[in-house]
């Protein structure tokens, strides 16, 4: 028996054959348009354009759900006359986790590299104190630009002081984390940072972490570096620097007696307990000032942006002055919603998935696009200039972090693109009809409902 999709394009070859007009293309989904662009002035006349012909088949307008849900206790490789059931072994809940993998939408085509990690699957490691578990090249090879770590600290605990090579931006995901640093001018720094809140140190500023006992269970946070092949385990440690060094040359360095300096550690802290920090704690007095854009920002408090489907804080360089290379956004789609197809023209997204659960579809032009499912606590990547957007396929709010290594947030919106070119271009690329032409929105959904 010949599928629907056979027989559509036997038909539309038919039509290209015997010459007849093409037929109009259907309205766009509800989805990608705006409500406030349809009844906006001045949108573009469409009378005078062109009839397009197709030169080939129309594209498929079946639809390419999911195929199953958490909650689906027999999930198997078929998507309607495709596939066939599995007859060997198979891990259940991680395909349970992935529909779009093992029974990919039809529009997928081609190869796109794994855009998809699970922090869940990164070795951890465990410290008196806490832990910390990263993400970079080694398990997500796509992910060039950036790495990430994902560190929790008991209250008092101190990820010791230190420093990288790499810019270090982090996001609080609970409770309380006190930082200090010192700049190459000798400035300080000080400051109590709460959940939704960041902080950003330079390549090479020393500084350090510590949980406060504002909560019981200490604090956990995310933390983004702008190098892909970072690693947690090459951080410069004062500790392990110090152990390293000849005992008389500290003495001499510091001026110190030999008994001055004979409790240091003889290998790395790394993460260790200690008493909570003071709640009114302040930086040491320092003769040269304090560092003069503040490495700390209260991204939660910055009032969100509201959109027909859900919401958006951007922040960057012209927002957080200390933060050079990383530009971010944290975003919520509600449920039946996406973040618009879009890409980003000169940067890398990483991305974090902290609530609900979604999918994105990358496209790598040549006709390679993949499907990828991701829930709380996954990690996503998708290459500059790569098209995608984020659907919420959940019951719940989605909420997820955009990071990208530039100091400036930049995203190219499709429905913009096309609302702002001339509409006798656009119908003759994609059929549309003038009523949903004039629908396209001039300025960026950003996430739609």
């Amino acid at each position: 028996m010949r599928s629907p999709t056979f027989c559509l394009y036997i038909s539309c070859l038919a039509a290209l054959v015997s010459g007849a007009p093409a037929s109009s293309a259907p309205a766009a989904s509800s989805v990608l348009s705006s409500p406030a662009a349809s009844s906006a002035p001045g949108a573009s006349s469409t009378s005078s354009a062109a009839e397009a012909t197709a030169t080939v088949p129309y594209a498929s307008t079946d639809p390419n759900y999911p195929m199953w849900g958490a909650d689906e206790t027999d999930p198997e490789p078929i998507r309607g006359s495709y596939g066939a059931p599995l007859m060997g072994p198979s891990n259940i809940p991680v395909a349970q986790q992935n529909p779009d993998l093992l029974a990919p939408p039809t529009s997928d085509h081609g190869s796109v590299s794994n855009a998809k990690w699970p922090f869940a699957m990164s070795h951890n490691r465990l410290q008196t104190g806490g832990w910390a578990r990263q993400q970079n090249i080694g398990v997500m090879p796509i992910a060039t630009s950036m790495a990430s770590v994902n560190m929790r600290l008991e209250a008092g605990a101190i990820r010791e002081l230190h420093w990288h090579k790499t810019s270090e931006w982090a996001y609080v995901l609970s409770g309380s984390t006190q930082i200090t640093a010192v700049d190459a001018d000798g400035r300080n720094f000080l400051a109590t940072v709460g959940p939704g809140d960041l902080w950003f140190f330079p390549p090479g500023i020393p500084h350090s972490l510590q949980a406060t006992n504002d909560s019981t269970e200490g604090s956990e946070f995310i933390l983004v570096f702008d190098d892909g092949a970072f690693s947690e385990d090459s951080t410069f440690l004062l500790t392990d620097w110090l152990s390293h060094v000849p005992a008389e040359v500290i003495q001499k360095n510091f001026k110190a007696s030999a008994d001055a300096f004979s409790h240091i550690p003889a290998q790395e802290l790394y993460i260790f307990p200690s008493t909570p920090p003071p709640s009114d704690a302040v930086a040491p007095t320092d003769p040269q000032g304090t560092v003069p854009d503040p490495y700390s920002f209260a991204l939660s408090k910055v009032n969100a942006t509201k959109l027909s489907g859900g919401s958006v804080k951007i922040v960057d360089s012209t927002t957080f002055k200390v933060s050079t290379t990383i530009a971010a956004a944290e975003v919520t789609v509600e449920p039946g919603a996406i973040r618009e197809l879009h890409w980003h023209p000169t940067m890398d997204e990483w991305s974090f998935f902290l609530e609900g659960q979604g999918r994105v579809t990358v496209f790598a032009s040549q006709g390679n696009a993949r499907t990828f499912n991701y829930q709380a606590g996954d990690i996503g990547f998708v290459p500059t200039a790569m098209g995608h957007y984020v659907e919420n396929t959940g019951n719940t709010t989605l909420k997820f972090l955009e990071i990208f290594n530039t100091d400036r947030f930049q995203d190219i919106s499709l429905n913009q693109w096309l609302a702002l070119t001339p509409p006798d271009l656009v119908k003759a690329h994609l059929d549309l009809s003038d009523e949903t032409l004039a629908s396209l929105s001039k300025t960026k959904p950003v996430v739609m409902g």
